[in-house]
């Protein structure tokens, strides 16, 4: 029997599936451990050893596939963990990091936008001290207008690594349009420090702007030494047990990448584990027929929300990541400080929860690991929710007692509330957090939320989905078969991913009628051709040819004169001039629908800045079977336990059903609880939930509150 292997190292919990060539699903968690995080994935490849009753090398040895994400690009960034790092640039552009740009500077940062006085700019992860000019200038046409000095080249260089540098970043002026002087200088830094890790702007980041192409070359040079030696252990570590298959990344645009590129592509880390779960919701709306999907992930530390639309995910090109702004594809996701772990605490007499977390280490305080703190956990437990034997399918007992206590002394008795109420409190607190992100994510960016369905995934987010999930208008709510470990199987069943971008300015004059006639299909034409066969080349393998690589094509647009831009995508193949027309007058319609009726321009022009193509080819995989229904229908409850409610502000007795007793096309009606070995979901009051035939849980989310007055009572009570 062969197997295919996902697996998703999170901030808390550590998540692995395994299937087998018959679609058969086994899902594991262990918790993640921050120090070494291969010691937690190895842990569970043990699990799944035991549990297949073989040895740890046995499985290995049958396993074809093996696919990893993980949260330590992002983490190492946000606490500033990687090396050492320097910077060598175009002569006068030494503080072209430091400066930012105004824009990107402001783009998203709240009051920082209009009080310029407060804003902040990133601690720098390189210091203007390790920021070397050389004196060089090519033009934006890629002409050379000054040859490197490659003699101060080499003195830079030098000076770098005397300053102990682990890693070099270089990003010269319009590198992009000629690589020449960039390639120069990595042959001087390869002579001179064989083996360092080295990242140029024209391999890593060829695109305009120089600004962001610099941050983008810098961090993924910051990120890269620490990445490298974490795959590079994780891998050492699996072929030491005997594994011999293929061991691919999840990366951030929508696909993975084989480990060895992986070690040069930190950057294109940073959202790695979250976007295996939107991959893997892109994978399971396409078979329930769902166009349109809120993709919800509550995992132990956060709470990300993703957007698919016509059956594909949002997909961004410029990303902002802890201030800094990037020029690499990521599958957009925003993320709140609302997990499992995340803390309640009071100040100035009000009840606060999140961002600040407990984590892995020490956790909720009812995991009785040291933690003092209070929890969204402690509150789901204290509350009924989460039954203290049960979590984690029994396998780790919860301490209830510890979990009171740290409520009554760090919140209820602060606020002169019960314990029950101040529980409550953080749990409608949280979900009212979580229902504006998905408010922020549909209605603040022009989608009704009434065309959405949501799934709700992560190890928390069944727990909570049936409240914020319904407070948000969706009209289902879906939790997957797979939530406990969603994203860990997108990561496992997502195909091999390449995306290459080529900066190349055409455009119209203004006051322009036809497209066309100022822009050429036939360049059009030429520059995909070179972007697929690059692409193409990177994606053939001994397990992909090329007639299984498919490919998708877009286009950046914006009006001359403007900042925004969009992109779009255009049709494969020969390119004639009306698909140059159509591509325009489809540009003008998404950019009305972004930012508004009659916010286009047409009459200054239309400026393109740049095509990018994204490649795909899929790799060896088993997909879940759809399970037939023996059932009459009726799901019978294990046992019952009082579960308090805040749409009635009270206990109520609530049926407990155990997962493995469910079948396909049995119903349950709220209020109820499913266990699942990872995972607790609730059915709310007056809601009604169906099994379907993948055993996914569809609640729906009509009548969840009783009647206004109730609402209007609870939402004083909350406010």
């Amino acid at each position: 029997m062969k197997y295919f292997v996902g697996t998703d190292t999170g901030g808390t919990f550590t998540d692995t599936i395994v299937m087998d060539e018959n679609g058969h699903l086994r899902m594991y968690k262990t918790h993640t451990t921050p120090h070494d995080r291969s010691i937690g994935i190895m842990k569970a490849v043990s699990l799944a050893a035991n549990d297949l009753g073989v040895s740890e090398n046995a499985f290995l040895e049958n396993v074809s596939y093996f696919g990893h994400g993980s949260t330590a690009a992002t983490n190492a960034f946000i606490e500033r963990k990687g090396v050492r790092t320097g910077l060598i640039t175009t002569e006068g552009f030494g503080d072209t990091m430091l400066i930012q740009r105004t824009m990107g500077q402001w783009a998203g940062l709240g009051d920082q936008l209009t009080h310029y006085s407060i804003r902040k700019l990133p601690d720098p992860i390189i210091p203007k001290h390790l920021i070397a000019e050389v004196p060089e200038r090519i033009d934006y046409k890629g002409a050379v207008i000054v040859a490197l000095n490659e003699q101060k080249a080499r003195q830079a260089v030098r000076s770098l690594l005397g300053q102990g540098v682990e890693a070099i970043a270089v990003s010269l002026l319009w590198s992009f349009a000629n690589p020449v002087h960039e390639q120069l200088i990595k042959r001087i830094v390869q002579e001179e420090a064989p083996g360092i890790f080295l990242s140029i702007s024209s391999e890593t980041a060829p695109v305009l702007g120089e600004y962001e192409r610099t941050a983008t070359t810098a961090i993924n040079a910051y990120l890269g030494p620490s990445i490298d030696s974490y795959v590079t252990t994780l891998e050492d570590k699996l072929k030491a047990k005997g594994f011999n298959g293929i061991f691919t990344i999840m990366n951030s645009n929508g696909g993975v990448i084989p480990a060895e590129e992986a070690r040069e592509a930190a950057v294109s880390l940073l959202t790695s584990g979250p976007a295996g779960g939107v991959l893997a919701s892109v994978h399971l709306a396409g078979k329930l027929g769902y166009p349109n999907v809120i993709t919800s992930d509550m995992g132990g530390t956060s709470f990300d929300v993703g957007l698919i639309i016509d059956g594909k995910p949002i997909v961004s090109n410029n990303s902002e990541v802890e201030s800094y702004h990037i020029v690499q594809p990521m599958v957009k996701v925003t993320a709140i400080g609302a997990g499992g772990g995340s803390i309640a605490y009071v100040e100035n007499g009000h009840l606060f929860v999140g961002p600040q977390s407990a984590g892995a280490v020490p956790g909720p305080v009812c995991y009785d690991q040291g933690g003092t703190e209070p929890t969204i956990t402690d509150a789901d437990v204290v509350l009924g929710i989460i039954d203290p034997d049960h979590f984690l399918g029994g396998k780790m007992k919860l301490n209830k007692a510890k979990a009171e206590d740290a409520i009554r002394t760090k919140i209820a008795e602060p606020l002169g509330m019960t314990v029950v109420e101040a529980a409550a409190g953080i749990r409608t607190i949280s979900d009212n957090r979580m229902a504006d992100l998905l408010r922020q994510a549909t209605i603040s960016q022009g989608h009704d939320p009434r065309d959405f369905v949501l799934f709700a995934y992560g190890g928390a987010g069944p727990a909570h989905s049936y409240s914020f999930g319904a407070e948000s208008g969706v009209k289902a709510i879906i939790v997957p078969y797979t939530a406990t470990v969603h994203s860990a199987y997108g990561i496992g069943t997502s195909d091999i991913h390449r995306s290459y971008y080529l900066s190349k300015r055409m455009q119209t004059p203004a006051m322009f009628q036809v497209a066309s006639d100022h822009i050429s299909a036939s360049e059009f034409n030429k520059v995909f051709e070179q972007l697929e066969e690059k692409c193409e080349k990177a994606l053939i393998n001994d397990f992909v040819t090329k007639e299984n690589v498919r490919f998708s094509r877009l286009v950046d647009l914006r009006f001359r004169g403007q900042f925004n831009q969009v992109s779009v995508e255009i049709e494969g193949g020969e390119l004639t001039a009306q698909h140059i027309n159509d591509l325009i007058a489809r540009f003008e319609q998404n950019y009305e629908e972004r930012y508004g009726n009659g916010t286009g321009y047409r009459e200054a022009g239309i400026e393109i800045t740049g095509f990018r193509v994204h490649g795909k080819a899929p790799v060896p995989k088993a997909t879940i079977a759809k399970k037939l229904s023996h059932s009459n229908g009726k799901a019978t409850p294990r046992t019952e336990r009082n579960v308090y409610f805040h749409e009635v502000n009270d206990f109520m007795t609530t049926y407990i059903y155990n997962e493995e007793d469910l079948e396909a096309g049995m119903e349950i009606t709220g209020p109820a609880i499913i266990e699942h070995p990872g995972t607790t979901i609730v059915i709310g009051p007056q809601q009604k939930a169906m099994i379907d035939e993948y055993l996914n849980t569809v609640i729906l989310p009509e009548a969840i509150l009783l009647n206004d007055k109730q609402i209007h009572n609870e939402g004083e009570m909350v406010h």
